[in-house]
């Protein structure tokens, strides 16, 4: 287990916040498939993380994995889905670990905190979607998750270049 300490909703400071868009950015700079692609800025991300973030506290949560230096190392949203008739699930959204902490089992680490913080809701399921193309798959698959289905070239990364969208579940 790593020096990750994980904290469910914790306050939305402007430093964490700021920290948070940073870390999208150099996740998505890097190549990882978490709603945009490169090259993106803090100013492209902003606005979708905001709004994102303003959901968490509710029924949305957000996940944060803090280094030992105390700095955002990994994080994700369990994600409501709006109908009382899901309320035992949430959707896993924005999953993603910080380039300079990839390869040291923080995925791994996010994912059982995750499991961990969804049974605390108590939850029975975690669902997410994975961008074709990728390869991650495997990496969800090691961590309890099944495919479920695909949809084929429903992410259009940019003319020619489409994508299926890889639905996985895990039963809690």
């Amino acid at each position: 287990m790593s020096e990750l300490r994980f904290v469910v909703n914790p306050e939305l400071t402007t430093e964490l916040i700021d920290e948070l868009i940073g870390c999208w950015v150099d996740v998505t700079n890097a190549g990882g498939a978490v709603g945009f692609v490169p090259p993106v800025t803090a100013d492209d991300v902003r606005k979708t993380a905001v709004s994102s973030f303003e959901r968490c506290g509710g029924l949305d949560h957000l996940l944060v994995g803090f280094d030992a230096e105390d700095r955002v190392a990994c994080w994700l949203i369990l994600a409501d889905s709006g109908s009382w008739l899901h309320a035992h699930w949430r959707w896993l959204l924005r999953v993603m670990v910080h380039p300079k902490h990839q390869g040291d089992g923080y995925g791994a680490d996010l994912m059982r905190a995750a499991d961990s913080a969804a049974r605390d809701l108590g939850l029975d399921a975690l669902h997410l979607t994975v961008r074709g193309g990728t390869g991650i798959e495997g990496f969800y698959t090691r961590q309890g998750y099944t495919e479920v289905g695909r949809i084929p070239r429903s992410i259009r990364l940019a003319e020619g270049d489409e994508r299926d969208s890889i639905y996985m579940v895990k039963h809690l």
